[in-house]
C-alpha cells in the first residue's frame, strides 16, 4: 500500500504519466467532459470533496508550469480565484472564456471531477518540467 501522495490509484497513475506541457483538468461537479477524456470522478456529495483540496494534493506531485482559468471566476468567484494563485503564486495565469475552457478538456489526459459546487471552480494545469 502506497504510504505517502495521492493514495487515489487513478490520479496517481494520470500524474505519474503526465509530460511536459500535458494537460490535467480538475473542476467542479457540474463540468461536462467531453466523450473521450477520462473522467476521474471523486464526487460523493455537494461539497465534498472540495476543489481546492483536490487541487493542492495534485500541486504536492505535479510541476505545474502554466494554469488556465475561466476570465469568469474573476466576478463570479473571487475568493476561489484566490486561493488558486495562493497555491501556484509563480506560474503563468492565462484567462479564457469558460466555453474555450470547457472544449480545452478534449486535450487533456483527464480530468478530475470534485464535489464542489461553486461557479467556475474548474482549472487546466499545464505540467512543467523538473530539470
Amino acid at each position: 500500500m502506497k504510504k505517502v501522495g495521492i493514495l487515489n490509484s487513478k490520479i496517481s497513475r494520470v500524474v505519474a504519466d503526465m509530460g511536459h506541457m500535458d494537460w490535467l483538468g480538475i473542476g467542479d461537479a457540474g463540468t461536462p467532459v467531453p466523450e473521450g477524456t477520462e473522467k476521474i470522478d471523486l464526487a460523493v456529495r455537494a461539497g465534498l470533496p472540495a476543489f481546492i483540496d483536490v487541487v493542492t494534493e495534485v500541486l504536492k506531485e505535479l510541476k505545474v508550469q502554466k494554469i488556465y482559468l475561466a476570465a469568469e471566476i474573476k466576478k463570479k468567484n473571487p475568493e476561489q480565484l484566490k486561493k488558486i494563485t495562493e497555491l501556484l503564486p509563480n506560474v503563468e495565469v492565462e484567462f479564457i472564456p469558460h466555453s474555450e475552457l470547457k472544449k480545452g478538456l478534449e486535450n487533456s489526459k483527464a480530468f478530475i471531477r470534485t464535489g464542489e459546487e461553486t461557479p467556475y471552480s474548474n482549472v487546466i494545469l499545464e505540467s512543467g518540467v523538473i530539470f
